[in-house]
């Protein structure tokens, strides 16, 4: 039988497409392009590289989105959000998230909602961290003291943006340091650090370094008391970049949010437990006083005016009209069950490996979807680091890192569990960690380190 090969030249392009490719500069801007199909065939063959992001259990990040939404983000992409007066529909919808937010936070009042959208958790933090400084200072002038010296207290464990927030807008880090046992902000070690020029103080609610959530209540009862003494009034802001999607739902009668007078300001990550593709934040203050006037910018809309506050301009909006479209395909119930599902599978997994004889528990999973583990005091042939490299080869991407000054001594694995991580997938990981395990467990010799052992700065 013959084969008819007259209609195949679009489907040989990409087999033979080194011809097309073999002189193009990846540095450089060819003269000639190599053409739509064949520069799709050669980006998409070098991203295999990557790997699979669905194994990738370091990252916070959402990996996995119903089909429906990758549609809609597809056809709002275009949609720059900084023209709220050219784009008025995806203006109103970025409100109506900022309301279910702070309503989801306990926000006062039963009007709108201050708070704006943001390209992830870290401008939203900075933002918050903004309003905290403007307001000390305005406090400042009316006493007619200082302005130069602000400050803000934090756990060493906090995220790198408030290093870089306190780096850019000249503002002290006052870092409460691990100590035993205790891995974050404690509300003793908040109140001592804090005095007249301290602009406020940052909880965290799921630190990255093990997943546990910061004691918000008794930071802010500590606060309270230093008031009530005469010592400064001084407010604090939730970094909840992964729990603000969290606690409402697995932990509802946790009492972290705008329920605590204290906490004037909130940040979360959309694009973390929120479900929702990078990078779409969240920043929501407790009321409009909150938010000084002077930070906040008017843009004419509808013959009304929309204010605006962000430290970006451009970008798309399909991240907000995924966010939206999320809340209303899943509704409160549909989040309860999702963030439900992937705490309980974060906490099959640890109890797991608690089990399995060289590793020790830090965390459990019962706060975040997230856990961080070690090795026992006696394993002396390998280290975490040894363990992260062998389950990398297999395609999982679990980090090893060290902890930072006061626990340099102690060095860890974290899990995290995000949507889409199933019970079968969760056995499929297990079963990885028993045979590197048992391989491990077989060495007579200790593994040489590697130069980057010990000394994996945690950034994350």
């Amino acid at each position: 039988m013959s084969v008819d090969t007259t209609d195949v030249g679009d489907d040989t392009t990409a087999l033979v497409r080194e011809q097309a490719v073999r002189d193009l500069p990846h540095d450089a801007l060819a003269e000639h392009g190599c053409g739509g199909e064949v520069a799709f065939n050669l980006l998409s063959n070098e991203l295999l590289l990557d790997g699979s992001a669905r194994l990738n259990l370091a990252t916070f990040v959402t990996t996995w989105m119903p089909p429906r939404a990758e549609a809609l983000m597809g056809l709002t992409a275009d949609k720059n959000m900084i023209d709220k007066d050219e784009y008025p529909q995806t203006a109103e919808i970025e409100r109506r998230c900022v309301n279910i937010i702070g309503r989801l936070w306990h926000a006062p009042g039963t009007g709108d909602v201050t708070g704006t959208s943001t390209t992830g958790s870290s401008e939203a933090a900075m933002l918050g961290g903004l309003a905290l400084k403007w307001r000390w200072r305005e406090r400042m002038k009316v006493g007619g003291k200082p302005t130069d010296r602000p400050n803000l207290v934090t756990g060493v464990n906090v995220q790198v943006c408030w290093e870089k927030f306190c780096r850019y807008w000249d503002v002290e880090p006052r870092l409460v340091p691990m100590e035993g046992d205790r891995y974050h902000l404690s509300a003793e070690g908040a109140a001592a650090l804090c005095d007249e020029n301290t602009i406020g103080v940052v909880a965290v609610l799921g630190s990255t370094f093990d997943g546990s959530y910061e004691p918000i209540g008794e930071i802010c009862a500590a606060l309270d008391e230093l008031a009530a003494r005469g010592g400064p009034d001084v407010p604090v802001h939730v970094d909840a970049a992964s729990g603000g999607f969290i606690a409402p739902f697995v932990q509802p009668d946790l009492v972290w949010d705008f329920r605590l007078p204290r906490v004037q300001s909130i940040n979360a990550s959309g694009h973390k437990y929120g479900l929702v593709y990078p990078g779409v934040g969240w920043a929501i203050w407790r009321e409009r006083n909150a938010l000084p006037s002077d930070l906040v910018f008017n843009v004419n809309y509808l013959g009304g005016s929309m204010p605006t506050f962000a430290l970006n301009f451009s970008r798309p909006g399909s991240e907000v009209i995924a966010q939206y479209y999320m809340f209303v395909s899943l509704g409160a119930e549909g989040y309860r069950r999702v963030q439900r599902g992937s705490s309980a599978v974060a906490q099959h997994i640890a109890r797991e490996i608690a089990g399995m004889g060289p590793y020790r528990l830090l965390t459990d999973g019962g706060d975040l979807p997230v856990f961080a583990f070690t090795l026992a005091p006696e394993v002396a042939n390998y280290t975490v680091f040894d363990v992260s490299a062998r389950l990398r080869e297999q395609g999982w991407l679990v980090p090893a890192y060290t902890f930072p000054e006061n626990r340099q001594d102690l060095s860890v694995l974290r899990v995290v569990v995000r949507a889409g991580m199933s019970r079968d997938m969760a056995d499929l990981f297990l079963d990885g960690v028993r045979k590197q395990t048992a391989s491990l467990e077989g060495l007579k010799t200790p593994l040489p380190k590697r130069p980057d052992d010990e000394v994996s700065a945690f950034k994350h």
